[in-house]
């Protein structure tokens, strides 16, 4: 999947993106034949420990766009740009570019702001959009848009996007209303999360949707498994072998 082929796709058949934050995850949803692997900060929450994602740093995201990509053969790789490293458009290219450079197909800001993307796409890279919850900078984590106010900013914010070239947009936690509106009105392709079922395409955090965290659940998250139950019931049988001297046993020793 590249850009222009994902763009073309607006309106034809639904897209599908999860994150991965590693080598081996990315090659398994590579596989699988997800359209698009993004990189989130999120992975200062899922692999990190931090509370948010704004500790986050470009030495994080270089490391970790680098793990995925080394294992993507298909996908498109998408990497978020981390709080305040594209503040300005310097900084912006600066910074990018280090993404581009470890694998990174495309990158995705948060917010509008056009200097920054104009000096990106003039630059020929790719960029994802991002409204509604904005994680780098919200104080809490809910609904946007449910206001007429804060569903017009969403709007405008959505059109400007669209008019300075980027390519997608991910609308998080917002009225399905509205992000049908959204979806109807711009030329870039719309991937929801917490968004419904009008978007062009969906994502989920990987984590989430495979129930590594029981005590995370948000609204919008379905959960095709729970392997945090699995892992531990098979960490359980591994310490109980362990243990009782079962591991290891002559099959699984050299002579």
């Amino acid at each position: 999947m590249d850009v222009e082929g994902l763009k073309r796709l607006k309106g034809i058949r639904k897209l599908v993106m999860l994150t991965a934050y590693d080598y081996q995850m990315a090659k398994i949803l590579d596989a699988a034949g997800v359209d698009v692997i993004l990189v989130g900060d999120s992975l200062g929450m899922i692999v990190l420990g931090y509370s948010d994602t704004k500790s986050v740093t470009m030495e994080d995201m270089v490391r970790h766009t680098g793990a995925v990509a080394r294992g993507t053969k298909s996908a498109l790789v998408v990497s978020d740009m981390p709080i305040d490293t594209y503040n300005n458009a310097e900084d912006a290219v600066k910074n990018v570019e280090r993404l581009i450079h470890v694998g990174a197909d495309a990158v995705k800001l948060e917010g509008y702001n056009p200097e920054v993307i104009d000096a990106l796409t003039s630059s020929g890279i790719p960029v994802m959009g991002h409204v509604g919850l904005l994680p780098q900078t919200a104080e809490q984590y809910m609904v946007r848009g449910k206001s007429r106010e804060e569903a017009e900013r969403i709007m405008s914010d959505a059109s400007a996007l669209d008019k300075h070239g980027v390519f997608s947009i991910v609308l998080e936690s917002i009225p399905l209303g509205l992000a049908k509106l959204v979806t109807e009105s711009v030329g870039a392709t719309t991937i929801g999360i917490g968004a419904g079922i009008h978007c062009d395409d969906q994502v989920l955090v990987i984590n989430d949707m495979l129930g590594m965290d029981t005590s995370f659940k948000p609204k919008h998250v379905k959960r095709y498994a729970c392997l945090t139950e699995t892992i531990r019931e098979d960490a359980n049988k591994f310490i109980e072998d362990v243990r009782n001297g079962r591991f290891p046993d002559d099959a699984h020793s050299f002579h």
